[in-house]
């Protein structure tokens, strides 16, 4: 059955299309939410929530992206809401003053592995955490991701550059050990 077809009878109530499309969107959006919230019982709370929001705004969905791209939107906002709630205060800083240089440079240094990153990444502060995994992991732009987080573009762009300095810095620790 496609997509399309599927969406709209999800758009007309249809619990079987509900079931289906929960079914083959479950296991990828649980994956989303698990690189957020690094806990099972969490990323199955906010998938159950971001699929129950889903299905009660069906009718938002007017297919300008795909689907899944609509879905894990629900899903990275429901996670970031979720650690918010859970114990992170972000903070706001006025960071709209700042210009920022584009620096495309994401090489890491030999012998660093990908789990060790994705540790690092962790260990960020929040503000650059999430920057750095919607850029990097998720693959948002930053239109996309000072929409997500409610920041200007500009602040966007400030942040995953300070937070990739942080990160290499913490992944060059690792390699030379110190």
């Amino acid at each position: 059955m496609f997509h399309i077809e599927l969406v709209e009878r999800c758009k007309a109530n249809d619990r079987q299309a509900q079931v289906k499309l929960y079914r083959q969107y479950c296991d990828g959006m649980f994956g989303v939410a698990m690189r957020f919230l690094k806990n099972a019982d969490d990323a199955e709370d906010v998938l159950q929530e971001a699929f129950i929001k889903a299905f009660q705004r069906m009718d938002q969905f007017k297919g300008e992206v795909t689907f899944g791209a609509w879905l894990k939107r629900i899903v990275v906002n429901g996670s970031i809401d979720f650690l918010k709630s859970k114990h992170q205060k972000m903070e706001e800083l006025n960071e709209g003053y700042m210009h920022v240089a584009e620096d495309e440079d994401w090489s890491v240094e030999e012998g660093i592995s990908m789990e060790q990153v994705k540790e690092a990444i962790d260990e960020l502060p929040p503000k650059y955490k999430y920057v750095v995994q919607l850029f990097l992991v998720e693959g948002y732009d930053h239109s996309e991701i000072s929409e997500i987080l409610k920041i200007t573009e500009t602040a966007s762009r400030t942040r995953l550059l300070r937070g990739k300095t942080q990160l290499k810095e913490k992944l060059k620790d690792l390699a030379y050990g110190t």
